[in-house]
């Protein structure tokens, strides 16, 4: 109802929204605004709480009382609890922004609003040009068709930034900001442009001049594009600047802010620019969310290279090993020492000799002993060497390895076979980082890394006794574990075809690669001797053959006892076949089914029998026979 004294009449004009050119009267009273269909005024929006806000009109003035809303009422870009509204106040509830107007002349066509308070604002979907509504006409003019190719233009730069990355060392992310600064400032008549990283300083446009703090912290904190025209402020003559800045949202968050800024009357933004960046920046935030991932996978692939670039002179592609290359790329630098574990045959002492090369010893000497090799006495005299006259023998002064490997590295093989008394001795070193050698009272001072490994579980020697706990925790600073090649059957052929060209050259053979069936009968086999028994096998098979590749026929006959399914057997290894199954089912019949005696007369070992039992799948037959 119109004040019969003054003529004065609030209302809210729909500037944006579901309700955009509607023109809302406020009466009297308590006006409530809310999701919910018992309010005043219904705004169905997600980001509208169910009861809001509440307009209170007494007389001619007009509260604003925000109600705990979940995402706030603005006023003029800024939150309020409560507030006494002013004609020309901007008022923002979820997606809808009114202006607060008293003078029923006062309401203008939205494109006119700007010039009430300076400031338009526009959220990303509500953009023309992105606009999912079918209903949705752009305007036929030439601005439009302009603003068509420019955005082409755009979407071109950004689907060809894939390659971008090649050009320079700088990050992805950086490109994409560089070349997307400047193609604005091609498309946009603006003075000044950058893209603001939030939490960075945005730094000076040109000279001592900064980006416009208010422009830069509504779009950043509303999460949508502002555009600010000063000119409409008295005493400017048009001459103000004017501003657009625009926020670049990946996965729910501002990456950063296109910032544009113009000087001049003949410069100055209106609509048709406004309208523009806000496609620009709803485009631009995918290709952020791309270049930052880019960048990311770039970095994380240097990095895996870069620890993959070790001298480990390991063969093979599996993911065990490659894990096992990293580690050791991660333990090498250290000083720490490393207890090897894995099983006889898997490469213990490679991974040692990998782990000195690239730590910073490398330049001193690595020195291996084999604890199992050697008897306690003369184990002693080799570790800490000895003085003349010792004991008998000892006609001169000798140094132990200890001693040798000063400024290098110690690889003490089999640890677990050390007796208790060099245990203790051990200890010692390990723990004063000095030594004497046998007969000696001179302390020698050492300064060398340990490494040790074992195919034993030292957890269960300490148990029994036969390890000392203190010595165990000593050595297992870091552990690293060797696979057993049944872990990593996908190395099998690299490594065969690895060991057959260096015996080949050793042996001055010409050797080309593995034939079909000898590689078929390579991966069936389960290598209970790990890698030293695969070598084995293909060092044979190269000096006992005689054709241009390893055939079959050059294995070892374990390994081609039980035939994998791709293989064929030919007549004669058919013949061999049944006749080792019938001379087996007889031994068993002779000795009415006695394991032992059957090995016996049969001459192999009892655990032979059972594994060539197996690999003939004789266990039907014998049971059959028992019956």
């Amino acid at each position: 109802m119109l004040n019969s004294k003054t003529g004065v009449e609030p209302r809210l004009f729909a500037v944006r929204g579901p309700l955009k050119g509607h023109v809302i009267p406020l009466p009297p009273g308590e006006y409530c605004v809310g999701r919910q269909a018992t309010n005043d005024l219904q705004l169905e929006d997600t980001a509208v709480s169910r009861r809001h806000c509440l307009f209170i009109r007494v007389g001619e003035d007009c509260t604003l009382r925000d109600l705990d809303s979940r995402n706030g009422t603005f006023v003029t870009g800024t939150p309020v609890t409560e507030q006494q509204l002013e004609p020309g106040d901007e008022i923002r509830i979820g997606g809808s922004v009114f202006c607060y107007v008293v003078d029923p002349g006062a309401v203008q066509p939205a494109e006119k609003q700007l010039s009430m308070s300076g400031t338009r604002e526009l959220r990303l979907e509500e953009s023309l040009y992105l606009s999912s509504n079918e209903y949705t006409i752009l305007p036929p003019s030439a601005r439009a068709l302009h603003d068509l190719r420019t955005l082409l233009r755009v979407s071109t730069m950004l689907h060809s930034f894939r390659g971008l990355h090649d050009t320079t060392s700088a990050s992805a992310a950086e490109i994409l900001r560089s070349h997307l600064t400047s193609l604005l400032l091609d498309l946009i008549p603006a003075t000044h442009a950058a893209i603001v990283i939030p939490g960075s300083h945005p730094g000076p446009l040109q000279g001592d001049e900064a980006p416009n703090p208010e422009v830069l912290n509504r779009a950043l904190q509303e999460r949508v594009v502002v555009w600010q025209d000063g000119g409409w402020q008295e005493g400017t003559n048009g001459n103000a600047p004017s501003y657009l800045a625009a926020p670049l949202i990946v996965r729910q968050e501002v990456a950063a802010v296109v910032y544009l800024e113009s000087v001049g009357a003949e410069h100055r933004f209106d609509e048709g620019h406004l309208q523009l960046l806000t496609a620009v920046a709803g485009m631009a935030a995918v290709a952020w969310e791309n270049a930052t991932i880019l960048g990311w996978l770039q970095e994380e692939n240097e990095r895996l290279q870069s620890e993959l670039k070790i001298e480990h002179g390991m063969v093979g592609v599996s993911d065990k090993l490659r894990d096992l290359q990293r580690q050791i790329a991660k333990v090498a630098p250290s000083n720490s020492n490393v207890l090897i574990l894995g099983e006889s045959g898997t490469g213990k002492e490679l991974i040692a000799r990998a782990l000195h090369r690239n730590s910073l010893r490398a330049a001193g000497p690595f020195v291996a002993i084999n604890c199992a090799a050697l008897t306690e006495g003369l184990l002693e005299s080799e570790l800490f060497g000895h003085e003349r006259g010792a004991f008998t023998g000892a006609i001169t002064q000798k140094k132990g390895k200890l001693e040798v490997a000063e400024g290098g590295t110690v690889f003490l093989d089999e640890i677990g076979e050390l007796s208790l008394l060099l245990q203790a001795k051990l200890l010692r070193v390990l723990q004063e980082r000095e030594m004497e050698r046998v007969g000696g009272t001179k302390t020698i001072p050492l300064n060398i890394r340990l490494l040790a490994a074992t195919n034993r579980d030292l957890e269960q020697a300490v148990q029994k006794g036969d390890f000392r706990r203190d010595l165990f925790y000593r050595l297992n600073v870091v552990s690293l574990k060797a696979p057993s090649l049944r872990e990593r059957p996908e190395d099998t052929l690299p490594l065969a075809e690895h060991f057959a060209k260096k015996y080949a050259a050793e042996c001055g053979r010409k050797v080309v690669g593995l034939a079909p069936e000898a590689r078929a009968y390579l991966q069936s086999y389960s290598w209970p001797g790990n890698v030293r028994e695969l070598e084995n096998a293909i060092e044979r098979a190269v000096v006992l053959g005689s054709a241009d590749m390893v055939l079959a026929e050059d294995l070892p006959e374990h390994i081609r006892e039980s035939r994998p399914d791709a293989v064929s057997a030919s007549m004669y290894e058919e013949a061999v076949e049944a006749a080792k199954r019938q001379v087996v089912l007889q031994a068993f019949d002779q000795v009415n089914h006695d394991h032992e005696a059957a090995a016996k007369i049969l001459g192999l070992h009892p655990n032979y029998l059972h594994k060539l039992i197996r690999t003939m799948n004789l266990k039907p037959a014998l049971k059959r026979a028992r019956r």
